[in-house]
């Protein structure tokens, strides 16, 4: 049955942010894609107005050609590259909250989530691209950054240019029931949304440290650029500016730019807390030198190491890892308390 522009625009305004208009015209990477960032948060959504007459027009054609062969190559898309590139990032900061605890999680879950949130872009429409040359090029790169969580930008950026590199166009097959494409759907989305619901209702204080940790490594590695630090102040302000569209409340507040702030003090009072612990482990007095750390931990490094303490291994091992643990969070240098405020007084200036 042909699909009506009047339908999809309407399905569009009700359950738009879901997907909703996306199943209706049979694209269910899409609609899978909104119903997991709720519209590629607002922006995509709205953006999507002026595309809605193309898709509708794409889904009828697909349905006079069910079974035919998909041909040629599509044109490179820089949008769809974009895209790509900030959903595997999205995907991977979601599996870094819920999934770190893992224990071969930047070996196995981190590029597997980049690397299907990279597929499910570039599944979107009538395009895909190669499974297992994507998911590869993700698992060879992760091994090289591991431990870090700043592996998620070149493991993204590998398998967006591989998926890039052999994108095609669908090969149209047979229709397919609603009730089966929703059934694969909702599966898709508890796989997704899942462990990011337990952690946050089974360990919640865990849930809120993983949080703060994840958005302050994500702000500190923007540190050193600040074109892009800006950039992606203003990405993560877009919520916001949306919200402000809906209800009407035009401009920016000084009370927001106060809650803004809020924010960064909840990343920093855990970053703040690590490092305090960090100190006691070493046992050292807070703002040593460099030098008496790397002392320190060279130190208790032979005293606990597994092969000196055989008659007590286990304590031995515990003791080790948290050593380890402790010199590395205070090896990282640490970002200045005042340059956030100092941004966003700028930023708020400049508005």
């Amino acid at each position: 049955m042909a699909k009506g522009l009047l339908m999809t625009y309407a399905l569009w305004a009700v359950g738009g942010p879901a997907g909703l208009h996306h199943l209706y015209l049979g694209r269910d990477s899409h609609a899978l894609l909104w119903m997991l960032t709720l519209g590629g948060g607002g922006l995509g959504w709205l953006w999507e107005f002026w595309k809605l007459p193309s898709f509708v027009a794409q889904a009828n054609r697909a349905q006079g050609q069910r079974h035919s062969s998909g041909r040629g190559t599509p044109p490179l898309s820089p949008i769809r590259f974009a895209a790509q590139m900030i959903v595997g990032i999205y995907f991977g900061l979601v599996a870094l909250i819920s999934l770190s605890f893992m224990a071969s999680f930047y070996i196995v879950g981190l590029p597997l989530a980049v690397g299907l949130g990279v597929l499910l872009v570039a599944a979107v429409g009538n395009q895909t691209s190669d499974f297992k040359h994507t998911l590869g090029v993700a698992f060879l790169i992760s091994p090289i950054f591991y431990g870090r969580p700043i592996a998620i930008l070149p493991i993204s950026l590998a398998a967006s240019i591989t998926a890039q590199k052999h994108h095609r166009y669908k090969t149209s097959t047979g229709s397919e029931t609603l009730s089966v494409r929703l059934y694969r759907l909702c599966l898709a989305y508890l796989a997704f949304t899942g462990p990011l619901a337990y952690s946050t209702l089974c360990n919640t204080a865990a849930t809120l440290s993983y949080v703060a940790e994840t958005l302050g490594s994500f702000l500190s590695w923007f540190s050193f650029f600040p074109l892009l630090g800006h950039l992606m102040e203003s990405v993560l302000l877009l919520p916001y500016r949306v919200w402000s569209l809906l209800v009407g409340d035009h401009g920016f507040s000084s009370g927001y730019f106060q809650e803004w702030e809020k924010l960064y003090e909840f990343v920093q009072s855990f970053q703040d807390e690590k490092r305090q612990l960090a100190y006691q482990v070493l046992g050292l007095a807070e703002g040593a030198t460099n030098e008496e750390i790397h002392h320190r931990y060279r130190e208790l490094v032979k005293i606990w190491h597994p092969d000196h303490n055989r008659h007590q291994p286990e304590e031995a091992q515990r003791h080790f890892l948290e050593i380890q643990a402790a010199y590395e969070v205070l090896s990282q240098p640490r970002k200045p308390r005042g340059s956030w405020r100092l941004n966003t007084a700028l930023f708020k200036e400049a508005l």
